[in-house]
């Protein structure tokens, strides 16, 4: 079995979010919609656990999807991959706030109440820079052209 080929795939089907600056259309950083930057906060994580707990739903992925892997074969991580990836796709208009609960329930998140389902984004270290994510309602023709790449 070619597990070297496997591990590859794996790793490059989980998206790995960035700890770069958001880019506008124009190569310059999208002050109103990231906030401000900082040079510090961006090299040096504030405490020794915050990579662990930023990744700790990757590496919990990874881990499920080598199980599987060892118990099913090869077949079925890539199918749940690939489910995963589908119903990330399902979203409502940019306006509206998306529950993903087809993803939720893929994941077994759907019977537990987390701290992001209370607060949504209120506290959360990373708000969200795509505006469709926000708790705020905004104006729905500026952001369906903002989605669109309109604007």
């Amino acid at each position: 079995m070619n597990t070297r080929g496997l591990r590859s795939q794996l790793k490059d089907s989980v998206p790995v979010t960035g700890m770069g600056q958001q880019v506008g259309a124009y190569g310059v950083q999208d002050t109103l919609r990231s906030g401000f930057s900082s040079v510090k906060n961006e090299l040096l994580p504030s405490h020794a656990l915050e990579l662990s707990e930023k990744n700790f739903q990757l590496n919990q992925d990874k881990m499920n999807f080598s199980n599987l892997r060892n118990i099913q074969g090869l077949h079925a991580p890539l199918k749940l991959q690939m489910e995963y990836r589908a119903a990330r796709q399902i979203q409502r208009l940019p306006f509206l706030q998306s529950s993903h609960l087809a993803l939720d329930t893929l994941k077994g998140n759907d019977e537990s109440i987390s701290f992001e389902d209370i607060l949504n984004a209120l506290f959360c270290v990373h708000l969200p820079a795509d505006p469709s994510q926000s708790e705020m309602v905004g104006e729905p023709h500026i952001m369906m052209e903002y989605k669109l790449g309109l604007m």
